[in-house]
This record gives C-alpha cells, structure tokens and sequence, in this order.
C-alpha cells in the first residue's frame, strides 16, 4: 500500500544553524526553502528541518537512518569521527554509525546497496508510541510487515520494503537514541483513499488535502498520504 518514504520533518529552533549542519557533514543539498522550513534532498526522501510555528510540527529526538553504499561507508565514518564520538554496530554483513545533530536527533548512516560516495536515501524511522500492540496493529493495516521484535517486546520493526519503521515503547536504543514524538512523514502511496480507509476508525484525524489525505495516528504522528 505504501511504496515510498516523501519526507521525514524534524523540528529545529535555528533554521540557519540546522541547515548548515547537514549541508557541512552530509552534504546534503536544499530542494525547497521558505522562512520556516528547509527540506534537504536524501536521496528520494526530503529531511525537513521545520521551525515550531506552525502544524504539524517536526518531531523531537527522532533516530532515523540514512544510506550511503558499502563502499562509502568507510569514508563517512573517517570523516565524521573527527568531529563527533562516533557509535557504531553491526547487522549482519552492515555496518552503521551513529551520532547526533544539534537538535538532539541521533543521525544513524547504515551501509546498503547502490553506488556514489554520498547519501542515498533515507530507509528507516523510528516512532515512540504508548501502546505497542496498537501501534502495530495501526500499521498493520497499512501493509507494513513485521521483521522482529525486541527480546522485551518492546519495540517493533516493520517494512514497507523501500523504508522500515520502528516502534518503541519510551527507552533507549542504540547510542541512547530515542524515537520520535509528533512525527511528521509523508509516503507515496498508488490510492490515498485506500490508506485512508485502512486506518481511518483508529486515527485520531483524517484531513483531505487538495494531494492526498493527511491522518493523525493514535500516538500524534502526522502521516501524509500522496
């Protein structure tokens, strides 16, 4: 149902300061700039850095991961170990590291498929929610499958197959990330309507848009559907 990551927004107080961070340690470009807002190109998924002035806002103290190609990975990590006090794990035959922007954000860069030296999309964010079981559930039901579970069961992972969510019960994962609250991410989806129906007696809002549909899942994440 859901087939691809539009944009993930985090909020930032200096719109300035913020831009400049990701524009001088990932390279990333701006695609799109108003007083407010700036949304930078990863990939095919725009970062948005939003100031708190309007709704929805950006989400606060959200861990997210961006790709870069295997063979890249080594440079990044050369390259921002000089400037942050890098985590890193592995998964499998990938790596990621780990660090974080001036807004509390913890910044995952994971190695994945594809070519070039930057990065190259955005593949995974990670939500807090309240209750689990009906987070999933919320999901779910918009075709997202379920990858694993915490040994706590805590948290869990599910994809859409372009990008992965994650949803936490409050803690703390790896390099002391948190998930996000009152997330703000847009999806490319083949029916708006559909996604909407799918969800639409669970969410706590459902606007039409002149694009597409714009729900609030039960936890306050914004989710727009185009």
């Amino acid at each position: 149902m859901l087939t691809g990551l539009r944009w993930l927004a985090l909020e930032v107080k200096y719109l300035d300061r913020a831009q400049s961070f990701y524009e001088s340690f990932l390279d990333l470009e701006a695609v799109r700039e108003t007083a407010d807002e700036v949304a930078l190109a990863a990939g095919d998924t725009d970062l948005v850095l939003r100031r708190p002035t309007a709704v929805p806002r950006g989400g606060l103290h959200t861990h997210y991961a961006l790709a870069t190609p295997y063979d890249a990975y080594d440079t990044w990590y050369e390259r921002l170990n000089e400037s942050f006090d890098l985590v890193e794990h592995q998964f499998g035959d990938a790596k990621s590291l780990y660090f974080y922007d001036l807004e509390g954000n913890c910044v995952e860069i994971g190695q994945r498929g594809g070519e070039g030296n930057g990065i190259t999309g955005l593949f995974e964010v990670v939500l807090e929610v309240a209750d689990l079981d009906r987070a999933e559930s919320f999901y779910r039901a918009l075709g997202l499958e379920v990858m694993g579970r915490g040994d706590e069961r805590r948290r869990v992972r599910l994809t859409a197959g372009p990008f992965d969510l994650e949803l936490w019960e409050p803690q703390l994962g790896l390099a002391d990330g948190r998930g996000g609250v009152h997330v703000d991410l847009g999806f490319e989806t083949a029916d708006p309507d559909e996604a909407r129906e799918a969800i639409a007696d669970d969410a706590l809002a459902v606007e039409d848009l002149t694009d597409g549909v714009r729900v609030t899942d039960p936890d306050g994440h914004v989710l727009t559907f185009r």
